[in-house]
């Protein structure tokens, strides 16, 4: 076996070092290429355990003040020590090489699991979102900015662990360290979850890092990140000025404050994040005991039983779906002349779930032989997330429908099937239905829920031409209008008081206008 201090001082630009020694560490096989390091899967002989060796790119290695830089700020992220951390072991230099020496975590990244996978569910996304905030959150005490937090960097495990890696190659804060994004060859790896201060080059804080916590785990939960392009350059600039299409919309089986947990992360600018990475997992706490209404688990989820997006589809199966679509545009541009613009798009994206699910998942005729009456939903007997999310890829009123009746004693995931219930009913122009879920929304108790259902009566009584009702179901909703978050139903109540405050029978008070002001502003 050879040794490298025996080679030449000169570092070749491009050498596999398998079968080399380095020191105490057998390099046993070449795992990949990044841009600072390629890494080496390698032995560390004393110990007898594997590790990954990241061994220093040729062109950063002749830069001596680089270098300096560069073992200082991995020997200080070797102090950090946590379960959600991958470990550094040993920083050091044999000949013309410079190295790492890191926990070798066998398993996929985020990015490899979502390809192969499609969105995890709610409890693998959220149990994501916990470990790596707490991997933040360590790295906060100890004043470490990440810098590059993306799916790649997210290691999964098979018992179900999520490991933050890279940190070795971070840097601590500091200002005057602008990004060049017109690079020729540049990769668009890092500038897809860049924060817009990172962009800029301003002094960068934990609350960067949130932002990209925020990228990535829009990337998990829709499969592609908020914001694409052709180039670095136009990537970084959406960062800048653009706003991420709401969750909501991609993805109506997720609870309402989740989606506002992850824009919130992906605020424009530092003062309106989270403040720090443990005030996140706050939040994320709060939020899994209203999801699931107990505490974290005992035990982490397995990888390989998370439900995901079905398979891609046929080629016959993709030519029926297309065939089917364009029927189904035809008629929604036919029915319901007043509301139809509104709803036409989410409709359409409903049907097209369906007919996706249908064709890959469930084996039953396209269109339902045995009629519109007939219960046709399979049960998803594992759990109840599950049929969630069959419901969210049909997007039908009987899919959500079949939340209910499968699981009746899951309070929440019912209310939240409810909801996208109420939703459909209204875009279908079934009123009667969409007005008797709205109803019993409007009678609970929790604000939220109560603001959601009182603002459904106000659009489906405003669409029936009752506008005085509506005002005065209008005029019960200000005092909790703030708890209206969902963007779609904002958008209704103020189609609906604009109607109301022009019909000659409405008297809708005076401060509705600062609601409709504040609504276009959003808009602008």
């Amino acid at each position: 076996m050879s040794d490298p201090l025996s080679q030449s001082d000169k570092t070749p630009a491009t050498a596999d070092l398998s079968g080399q020694l380095f020191g105490n560490f057998r390099v046993l096989r070449r795992l990949g290429r990044g841009a600072m390091a390629e890494v080496y899967l390698a032995e560390q002989q004393q110990l007898q355990r594997r590790v990954a060796l990241k061994v220093l790119r040729p062109e950063l290695a002749g830069d001596e003040v680089y270098l300096k830089r560069f073992e200082r700020e991995a020997q200080a992220a070797a102090s950090l020590v946590h379960a959600n951390i991958v470990q550094i072991h040993e920083v050091g230099h044999v000949g013309p090489y410079h190295y790492i020496a890191q926990e070798y975590v066998e398993g996929l990244n985020l990015r490899e699991w979502i390809s192969r996978n499609g969105p995890p569910d709610l409890v693998h996304a959220l149990s994501v979102m916990r470990q790596a905030a707490a991997a933040l959150a360590k790295a906060a005490e100890q004043g470490i900015v990440h810098r590059d937090i993306k799916p790649e960097n997210i290691m999964l495990t098979r018992s179900g662990e999520v490991k933050v890696a890279d940190f070795g190659l971070a840097r601590f804060a500091r200002e005057g360290d602008a990004v060049e994004l017109t690079q020729a060859g540049m990769t668009l790896g890092t500038p897809l979850y860049m924060s817009p201060e990172q962009v800029e080059g301003k002094a960068l804080d934990t609350r960067s890092d949130i932002y990209s916590l925020g990228v990535t785990c829009y990337h998990m939960l829709c499969g592609a990140p908020p914001f694409a392009g052709d180039t670095a350059l136009a990537v970084a600039v959406q960062h800048l000025k653009k706003q991420a299409r709401p969750l909501e919309e991609l993805r109506p089986d997720l609870p309402p404050a989740l989606c506002r947990m992850i824009h919130k992360m992906l605020a424009k600018t530092t003062a309106q994040r989270y403040a720090s990475p443990q005030e996140l997992l706050r939040e994320l706490r709060r939020l899994q005991k209203e999801s699931f209404g107990d505490q974290w688990p005992e035990e982490l989820p397995d990888w390989e039983s998370t439900a995901a997006l079905p398979p891609p589809l046929s080629a016959h199966a993709t030519q029926r779906l297309d065939e089917l679509m364009k029927t189904m545009i035809v008629q929604s541009r036919v029915v319901r002349p007043r509301w139809g613009l509104l709803f036409a798009t989410s409709f359409a994206a409903f049907v097209a779930g369906g007919v996706i699910a249908w064709l890959t998942m469930v084996d039953v005729p396209l269109l339902g032989a045995d009629g519109a009456g007939s219960f046709q939903v399979p049960h998803q007997e594992k759990t109840a997330l599950r049929q969630v999310f069959l419901a969210s890829q049909l997007g039908t009123e009987e899919a959500w429908r079949a939340v209910a009746v499968y699981f009746p004693k899951n309070e929440y995931l019912v209310r939240r099937a409810d909801q996208q219930r109420a939703r459909i009913a209204l875009g279908e122009g079934n009123y009667r239905l969409a007005s008797t879920l709205f109803q019993k929304f409007a009678a609970m108790d929790d604000e939220e829920y109560r603001a959601f259902g009182l603002a459904g009566e106000c659009g489906v009584l405003s669409l029936e031409r009752k506008y005085k009702e509506s005002s005065a179901v209008a005029e019960r909703l200000w005092p909790i209008r703030e708890k209206l978050a969902d963007p779609r139903m904002r958008d209704m109540v103020t189609r609906a008081i604009e109607r109301d405050r022009s019909s000659s029978g409405a008297q809708s008070s005076s401060k509705w206008k600062e609601w409709l002001d504040e609504q276009f502003q959003r808009t602008d």
